[in-house]
């Protein structure tokens, strides 16, 4: 299946504007990552605490923020997730020390901003474990039960805790939901506990030490990738090759960074593992144009290097368009439809696949043919054609064959 047959795209005479379009991105990604937003790390990075907050009414951000600001957390990130209509905040805390007693007391502190005028003799039935409403039950006996109390009253207390969580959706918005259990039972509970408008779902606990390692990691698997490619492309073409194909891949790292910077988005784990596979999916590409060029360069030995990638990025415009095109479509629909989960990663992946198919034919070519150009001016001798080592391979096969 082909798109498009026998094109003819002057490729290499519109070098210039493809130039001026990767320059515009890249110094606008690089202005925002070192004067406007910074690399914006997410809490795998430089530690802290996120905690999933669940809200019985759609959540009103400013509120959110200003009890944030009250608490002492103005640096506090707040962020809606889930479905539409799902009433679930996602708020991050930077924490610079090490200890968990600091990292959790930064969730005690969000709860304590969030419980606005709670009574303070009382405790908050949403956001109570099964072992506090069970000891509560222990305290008070409403049954007045003898020796089997332990087994009953966690039994109660865990049937309280799963009408909470798995019927009414994590939050009880009147104590009248307790009806289900026994009414001595609820009437107790209704004396010793009261209800917020939220619920805490779930903590995530970074420390800063482990966010920095991940941190040094990450460059280090980025870097050692960036070196295995080229020397790769070194021994299996020319050096130059390797080269164009590095500058390229690094012209789509720093977009596809210098977007989350200019949008402000957290950059994960989950992220740099998307810039990963960014990075193979970039460098097959390249690789492709690469390895018809040097195809080419046997059977059109006499026209210019420009006509002969012109003619080469034609001839594998179909294929380009073909893969990137239904792969586009997949990490399109996992950024529309995958969740906030999945956001970062499927982001970067919009970016970095749209980014990458444009540099294989817009910047790793035009690097080649420019080196080639500086080498002619200069009257050193190309280095286009296949290696001595690679032809005599080929011609060893032959001979096998």
């Amino acid at each position: 299946m082909e798109f498009f047959r026998n094109t003819n795209i002057d490729f290499l005479g519109k070098k210039w504007y493809f130039l001026a379009f990767s320059l515009v991105f890249s110094v606008a990604g690089l202005f925002s990552m070192i004067f406007w937003h910074g690399i914006p790390y997410g809490v795998d990075f430089r530690g802290g605490t996120l905690v999933y907050v669940k809200f019985a009414q759609a959540p009103d951000d400013n509120a959110i923020r200003a009890s944030m600001n009250r608490a002492g957390l103005g640096s506090a990130r707040i962020q809606s997730y889930g479905q539409a209509g799902s009433n679930e905040v996602l708020i991050d805390v930077s924490e610079q020390e090490t200890s968990e007693q600091a990292l959790d007391r930064s969730k005690n502190q969000i709860i304590s901003a969030l419980q606005t005028n709670a009574p303070t003799d009382k405790q908050d039935l949403n956001n109570a474990s099964v072992l506090s409403i069970k000891t509560y039950l222990l305290q008070k006996d409403p049954l007045h039960l003898g020796s089997d109390a332990e087994q009953r009253y966690s039994g109660l207390a865990q049937a309280v805790a799963d009408y909470r969580d798995k019927t009414k959706g994590g939050v009880l918005t009147s104590m009248d939901d307790l009806k289900a259990v026994d009414p001595a039972v609820a009437a107790s509970l209704q004396e010793g506990f009261f209800l917020s408008n939220f619920a805490v779902r779930n903590v995530e606990i970074v420390g800063p030490q482990v966010g920095s390692q991940l941190r040094k990691q990450a460059l280090l698997a980025t870097a050692y990738s960036l070196a295995g490619m080229l020397i790769y492309l070194g021994f299996r073409f020319e050096f130059i090759y390797g080269v164009a194909a590095v500058i390229t891949v690094f012209h789509d790292t720093l977009i596809t960074v210098g977007a989350f910077s200019l949008m402000n988005k957290e950059i994960s784990l989950t992220v740099i593992a998307a810039i990963l596979t960014l990075i193979g999916y970039s460098n097959n590409d390249t690789i492709v144009v690469f390895d018809r060029i040097r195809e080419n360069l046997k059977l059109m030995r006499r026209e210019k290097l420009s006509d002969i990638v012109n003619r080469s990025i034609n001839q594998t415009l179909s294929r380009t368009i073909l893969t990137a095109g239904l792969t586009f479509l997949t990490v399109l629909a996992l950024y529309l439809f995958g969740g906030e989960v999945l956001k970062g990663f499927s982001f970067a992946l919009v970016i970095g696949i749209l980014i990458g198919t444009y540099s294989s034919i817009a910047i790793a070519a035009p690097i080649l043919v420019a080196y080639q150009d500086w080498r002619a001016d200069r009257g050193r001798p190309v280095v286009t054609l296949p290696s001595s080592k690679d032809t005599a391979s080929r011609e060893r096969v032959k001979t096998k064959v």
